[in-house]
């Protein structure tokens, strides 16, 4: 059961193979099985790990990158504002492609390069097939629950991206 940062509770169980350790750029989808339901998202800063559910299955999971320091990712419970398959930045010149809006500022989840020491401003960079896969099953108003990050980890060598 997992219980957001709005106090509503949402059963989980994953359908998931996940064979181990998940690195940068790795994920996994799998919608076979998935029962009936809401598509509702939750992002886990601290992890770097995305968790996509339709229901209560876990459908998709991805490695992320997020906000550096000086352009941090916000926290709490959001909800899709809306969809756009290919966004260019203009404030970074930087494609942002299958954007999901999370705030009218700006702060969106987008395929962006996942490596170790990536960063973005604010966003939640997931792997491109990932976010292509997101993109197509997600819909504006769905749920998306963003875990903060805990102040005790320390991410090294974060270099801004989009």
């Amino acid at each position: 059961m997992f219980v957001a940062t709005d106090g509503s509770r949402h059963p989980v169980g994953s359908l998931l193979a996940v064979p181990g350790k998940m690195a940068f750029g790795d994920f996994r989808w799998d919608e076979r099985g998935a029962g009936s339901g809401p598509i509702w998202i939750r992002v886990d800063l601290p992890r770097q790990l995305i968790s996509v559910f339709r229901g209560g299955d876990e459908i998709g999971t991805a490695v992320v990158v997020y906000g550096s320091d000086g352009t941090a990712t916000p926290s709490g419970s959001f909800r899709l504002l809306g969809k756009e398959r290919l966004h260019r930045s203009r404030a970074y010149d930087a494609d942002m492609p299958f954007t999901l809006w999370l705030t009218h500022d700006g702060v969106a989840l987008h395929a962006s390069v996942v490596a170790r020491g990536r960063a973005t401003h604010g966003c939640i960079g997931l792997p491109p097939d990932f976010a292509r896969q997101l993109f197509a099953v997600a819909q504006r108003g769905d749920r998306v629950f963003v875990i903060p990050a805990s102040p005790d980890i320390e991410v090294i060598d974060k270099t801004s991206v989009s």
